[in-house]
Formats: structure tokens, sequence, C-alpha cells
């Protein structure tokens, strides 16, 4: 590095300034006089000024070639020293599991991962709960207390953490951050050299799309909290993504240390007796750490679940009634699947690591209107409501005799037939009074239904109105964030993105292996497509939405272009 007044000397004139260690060449500071000594020591010997001119140039040409060669060699090895040493990697896990709010059927955990390369740290953790923030045990203060910490405790930037929730519903310890924290510093405890493959695998047995287009041109979804609409009035299924993002991290000694696995379901399956549990990506994980880890001893793999775009994808069977629902099948299922996965990649070096993270701000909606407009539907189904003579105890077996038996419900058909002989029509005519009957009665029944959705969604919606008002802005500021490993690149957003963004952003990437995360470092409900806002009201994912529909080409934009610098 050249200082003071030489930073003023053209770089190919800075060697005649220098000391020079080759002798003879000009710049040798042989003596006081450095480069005009030679002309002295020549004009003593009798030779021409002119010919010492001539001969100081050709010193001066090879001491240049020289400088030259030594400078192009300098520049070569000027990369930083940390260019070609390995990725290091720790990992390590921690139960955060609430013991105290009643029986657990399996622990919950806080998973951590830290990559180091150079000057680089990234943080990754996945937690068994349900959102970071907003929603659920983990409160609002959680993420900045464990930035803080991390910045003070282990000097790594506060936007170098990314937090990933599988979105279970099980509840967790009141002191989740210091075990997120434990976590973490076991995981630095624990770094070694690795190798990283990256890949997907593949399942699409154990997720369905849960909202349901009907023939009226709205949509519906299928959760607990209502009925489903009836099966002549549905016309078709959205997508799924049954893509496995997989990067696998391995030591030196061929032994994994990490799986980080990217899937986009909503993991609320429940186990029978409904006692706390991680759900279908907690039982997934056990899969893969038991079966990576083959009985060997030391610390074995941990696998990391990172929830994808999992906002309107359901396990299948969410709403069986005829056998118990349980999620360690399907989470076995998409164990063994991630497992299959990670057997066709090959982990090789590879140390790039960069990490982005941006603020973004996006439209807040307006529901004034859409409350508006439910609140009349909601007073014109309970106006729909009509008088009717049944009720439930003599409902249902009417019901199952006109359904059984649609020509002679109300007895046998020779009872039919010998009043017909004597010009009777008795029954017929009881028949059809108890049809019209039957008939009000469902139809007041299918009313009620609809009157569940329409309250609970209107229920949403105002909940979202008054946050718009008491909060006093218009927009909302969320953390974006963008990171390379290896050949992966991963995207984050804090919101439930429904499955069609997901594949849209994998889609369009400049990269092969994109994966994109949700529910990350922070929590803003749904985030839907702008086609899919038009239905606010019909279903959960557009109801439970603060977002103006401008947000989704707001995020593309963003996505693309932190893509671009990756």
């Amino acid at each position: 590095m050249i200082s003071g007044a030489l930073n003023d000397v053209p770089w190919y004139d800075q060697e005649i300034a220098h000391p020079n260690p080759h002798p003879g060449l000009p710049g040798s500071g042989a003596d006081e006089l450095g480069p005009f000594a030679h002309y002295a020591d020549h004009r003593a010997s009798g030779h021409s000024v002119e010919g010492l001119r001539m001969k100081q140039n050709a010193d001066q040409r090879r001491g240049l070639a020289v400088h030259f060669t030594l400078l192009v060699a300098a520049l070569l090895s000027a990369a930083p020293a940390h260019a070609q040493d390995p990725l290091l990697a720790g990992a390590a896990k921690v139960d955060i599991t609430d013991y105290e709010a009643g029986p657990a059927n399996d622990p919950m955990f806080a998973r951590a991962l830290v990559l180091k390369h150079g000057e680089t740290t990234l943080v990754l953790v996945a937690v068994d709960a349900v959102a970071i923030g907003e929603i659920g045990p983990i409160k609002n203060d959680y993420l900045p207390t464990v930035r803080s910490r991390l910045e003070k405790e282990l000097h790594i930037p506060p936007n170098n953490l990314l937090v990933n929730a599988s979105h279970c519903h099980g509840l967790v310890c009141r002191d989740v951050a210091d075990r997120t924290i434990q976590a973490i510093t076991q995981a630095s405890k624990n770094l070694v050299p690795v190798t990283v493959g990256v890949g997907s695998g593949h399942e699409d047995r154990i997720s369905e799309n849960r909202r349901l287009k009907l023939k009226s041109g709205r949509e519906a979804d299928v959760r607990h909290a209502y009925a489903l609409p009836p099966d002549e009035e549905v016309a078709e299924v959205g997508p799924i993504d049954p893509q496995i993002g997989l990067i696998r991290f391995n030591g030196e000694d061929g032994r994994t240390v990490a799986v980080l696995y990217n899937f986009a379901c909503h993991p609320i399956m429940g186990v029978p007796g409904a006692a706390n549990t991680a759900d279908i990506t907690g039982f997934s994980s056990r899969v893969i750490e038991d079966n990576l880890n083959e009985g060997k001893d030391g610390p074995g793999p941990i696998a990391l679940f990172l929830q994808g775009c999992g906002g309107d994808i359901n396990p299948v069977d969410y709403k069986a009634v005829d056998h118990p629902r349980h999620a360690e099948p399907l989470g076995n299922t998409l164990g063994l699947s991630t497992l299959k996965g990670l057997r066709t990649i090959e982990a090789k070096p590879d140390p790039r690591l960069t990490v982005l993270s941006e603020t973004l701000t996006l439209p807040r909606a307006d529901q004034e209107e859409r409350i508006a407009a439910q609140e009349a539907e909601l007073r014109q189904l309970l106006q729909s409501l009509k008088g009717t003579s049944l009720n439930l105890k003599t409902f249902l077996p009417l019901a199952v005799k006109y359904n059984l038996a649609e020509e002679f419900p109300s007895y046998a058909s020779h009872r039919y037939l010998h009043d017909a002989t004597l010009g009777r029509s008795d029954f017929a005519k009881l028949d059809e009074e108890n049809r019209r009957n039957l008939q009000a009665y469902l139809q007041n029944i299918l009313t009620m239904e609809k009157l569940t959705r329409v309250q609970t969604n209107l229920a949403l919606l105002r909940k979202h109105q008054a946050s718009l008002i008491a909060s006093g802005k218009r927009t909302i500021d969320v953390e974006v964030m963008a990171v390379r490993i290896g050949e992966a690149v991963l995207v984050t957003f804090p919101g439930e993105l429904t499955v069609r963004i997901g594949l849209g952003i994998k889609k369009t990437s400049p990269h092969p292996r994109t994966f994109v995360a949700g529910y990350t470092n922070g929590y803003i409900y749904y985030a839907p497509t702008a086609e899919q806002l038009k239905n606010v009201g019909g279903a959960q994912e557009d109801s439970d939405c603060i977002l103006a529909p401008e947000w989704q080409a707001l995020f593309e934009a963003k996505v693309a272009d932190m893509l671009k610098r990756l």
C-alpha cells in the first residue's frame, strides 16, 4: 500500500521513487545519490553524458518490467485469504416445549444452524411454533431480544439472523428466547468445515390446496371453523407445491452436520387426544435425524424445517371424521421423501455465503367497504331463514327414510298401491308435506353454515380494520431476506404466502435452485395473491390479511432485484 506524497505518483513511476531491492537498477538506493550515483560513476570513467542517459533509460525499462511482473503477481494474490477457506457450519437444538400447558405428545424444538465464511456469518433458526410474534405464545419482543443478545454476546449482526416458524400450533415455553440463544450459542461452538449439497425431493401425498373454486365464481376454504360448501357447488381446486428444497452440510468425515428442508404445508393435523405436538414437521425432522445419525457416537445431524408458501395448503384428510386424525403418518412420509431426495445429492466444497436483508414498505388494505358488504350479506342470510314444523329429532329420521326409499318412503309399497285402488292418496299427500318441510329445514341448515362462514371472516376483517385505524398508517414495513448458500438461494417473507406466490418466484428466478420461506422474521398474517384478494370475506386467506392487492407486485419486484444481486 502506497501512502503519503507517493499517492500522487503514477503507478508506473512509483518504482523509481521507492527503494529498489535489485542492485544496479534505478532506485537501488545504493548511496545517498540514489540513481544518480551511476551517472557520477560513468562520468568519472570517461563515458559520455548521452551514453549514460541511454544506459539509464535501458536500466529503467528493465526495472519497470520487473516491477510490473511483481505487481501482477501481487494483484493475483491480493484476493482475501479466506476466499479459498471452507464454509464452516455448526448445528444444535434445544427443547422449547411448554410442559406446564398440559400433556405433550412429542417435543418442540428450536433448531439452530450457524454458517460462517470469512467475515460473513448467517444464523438460521427453525422454531416449532405458530409464528414469530403477533399470534401464539411467542411474543413480539422475541426477535429483537434474540438479535440484541446475538450482537452483544456473539458479535453477529442483527440482520444476519433468519428465524422461521414451522406454523405448527404447539405451545412453547415462556423462556423460548433464552433457549433459542442457547441453541445458537451451542451451534456456534460446533463449527466445523463442511461441504455443501443442494437438490430437491418430491412429495405430493400429504398436502392439498384448501381453497375451493365455486361454480358461482367465488372461493371458499377448508377449515374447522366452518362447514364445507355443498359438493355440487364446488368446481375446482388449486395447486400444491410438491417440491422439497434441500441443502445438505457434510463434515470432512462425510457425516451430515445439518439438513435444511423447505416444504409448503400447514402442519395442523394434530394428534388423537389433542395433546401438544410439533405436528407433521416435528415428526419428519425426527425421522430425518434418526436415519442420518445411524446410531453413531457424537452429536447427531440436525434437520431444520423451513416452512414454505403454505398459506393455502392443508394436510390431506384435514376434516376427516371417520378415522382419527394423526400427524405422525404424514410426517413420516415427508421425512422419508426428504431422505430419498438427500440420497441424490452430492456434497462438494462451495463456500459461497451471501446475506441480504432489506426493508420493504407495503400498502395496507382499507376494508371499510368490504365490511359493509359482508354485513349486508349477513343480514340477507338471516332474513332468508324460514319457519318449519321440523326439529332435529324429527328431521333426521325423515331425511333417512326419504333418501332411502324415494317412491314409497312412509310405508311399504303395497299400502300405497292398496290406497290407490280405493281412490285414496293420504300417503302421497303426507310425503308431499314432509318433503316441503325437509327441504325448508335443509335450506336453513345450509344458510346457517353460510352464516357461520360470513360471520367468522367478518370478525377477521373488523379486527384488521381496527388495527389499521389504531396504527394511523396506510403502510407496513416488512423484512425481506435473500441468502445464497452454495448453489441454493432462499428468499423470505414474514407472512403466510399462498402457494402461487412461491411457484411464481421459483419459475421466474434466474437461479435454478430457488427456495421460498414464509413465516420468517415476524408475522403479518396471510399474504394471498392479488387475484385471491378479490374474494375478500369468502375465505380465511383473503379475510385474515392486512395487505392491499398491490403488495404482490411490490414484493415480487423486490425479490427479483435481490435475486439478481446474489
